[in-house]
């Protein structure tokens, strides 16, 4: 067996309730902290008001840029805090990362940024960061990466580090409880995607293989059955589903999906979960028609894991999946703002990230063009 390592949080609570016990294990850290949250300050008003006066809160009305990330941090450094935490989605919890990553660095987000930076390791140890997600889709609670846009240069790259995962992730798959029915189908797709990318990719481990395998069966129907109805049951599964898919990537990485996403949500803005799922289908066709043999047997598992879900046959799951996308309400990538004039600069630039590295197969330029011709 190859060797490997695992990353992972320090400590993770699972299941409903969890999340109560968050103030006083936020406590623990100290008494003077930051506290990220979407858009709607009331819905994290029950743990700024827990953690107290010497919590200071912090807006992230949407994905966060780099003028965003550099407009936080200078609201925050002056309260001096020993710990940040994040409520919300996986935009909250990218910039409470970023956050918690940059405020002890001597340098600026551009020594340490991916591809458009120099992409140098942190300088100083980040400090304490906690997780408690509001939605089922990234993983980002338990990633040691925060997505970062440049809306300027068209581009979403990654500040990464080992040190930036969480001290502490809180999943309650009850904070999802009554998320609206296109940010449930946008951000379950992107959870599907993240037990799919890591499973096929060349970087897979024993470890992710335990987690991505079982996830993926079922999980198609956890979100049909979220599409037709509340279920707390499905949101369980759900909440499951993306948090391996988040340690997952943190230990395999991912693909080809999440090369083009990065990109075009760099373009356009679209939401991330959103894009992913509109590639999902045509991405997987693509890499099993170039897969050779050591690659094709683990793709054919997944087409057969969804196929039996979508009750079609395994060589039709890619195609199907993307019609039960569309039929659930899904967009595809023109309503998303991709313009087919852009289909070979996004190709190009997918090509340079770092998710590509995962990808079972190398996809040439012309094969990515198709990909989005045809999402």
């Amino acid at each position: 067996m190859t060797p490997f390592g695992i990353t992972s949080p320090g400590r993770i609570l699972f299941g409903r309730g969890e999340a109560a016990k968050a103030p006083a294990l936020i406590r623990a850290f100290g008494p003077r902290g930051i506290v990220v949250h979407g858009s709607n300050p009331a819905r994290a008003a029950w743990l700024v008001d827990a953690l107290g006066t010497e919590t200071l809160p912090l807006s992230c009305q949407g994905e966060p840029s780099l003028t965003d990330l550099e407009a936080a941090l200078a609201t925050v450094r002056p309260h001096r805090p020993a710990w940040v935490a994040s409520l919300g989605g996986g935009a909250a919890i990218d910039l409470g990362k970023a956050l918690a990553a940059l405020i002890p660095a001597p340098d600026g987000p551009m020594e340490h940024l991916e591809v458009v930076g120099k992409g140098l390791p942190l300088k100083a140890e980040p400090l304490p960061f906690i997780a408690v997600p509001t939605t089922a889709g990234t993983g980002a609670e338990v990633t040691k990466n925060a997505v970062i846009g440049l809306p300027d240069l068209g581009r979403k790259v990654s500040l990464r580090d080992d040190r930036m995962v969480a001290r502490l992730a809180i999943v309650d798959p009850a904070l999802t409880d009554g998320c609206p029915k296109p940010v449930t189908l946008a951000s379950g797709l992107d959870a599907i995607t993240q037990v799919i990318e890591p499973y096929v990719s060349i970087k897979a481990t024993p470890y992710t293989d335990a987690l991505t395998l079982p996830a993926m069966i079922g999980a198609v129907d956890a979100l049909s059955r979220l599409m037709a109805a509340e279920d707390p049951d499905a949101r369980d599964r759900m909440a499951w589903i993306s948090l391996c898919g988040g340690l997952a990537l943190a230990n395999a990485g991912l693909g080809a999906v999440h090369g083009l996403a990065g990109v075009i949500g760099g373009l356009t803005g679209a939401a991330h979960g959103a894009i992913c799922g509109a590639l999902l289908g045509p991405v997987l066709q693509a890499n099993r028609d170039a897969a050779t043999s050591a690659a094709r047997g683990r793709l054919d598992r997944v087409c057969f894991e969804l196929a039996e879900q979508l009750g079609c046959r395994a060589e039709d799951a890619p195609h199907d999946l993307q019609a039960w996308a569309r039929v659930s309400g899904l967009p595809d990538l023109a309503a998303l703002g991709v313009k087919a004039e852009d289909h070979a600069r996004i190709a190009q630039a997918a090509l340079e990230s770092s998710s590509m590295k995962g990808n079972p197969v190398a996809l040439s330029e012309a094969i990515l063009r198709d990909v989005l011709e045809k999402s």
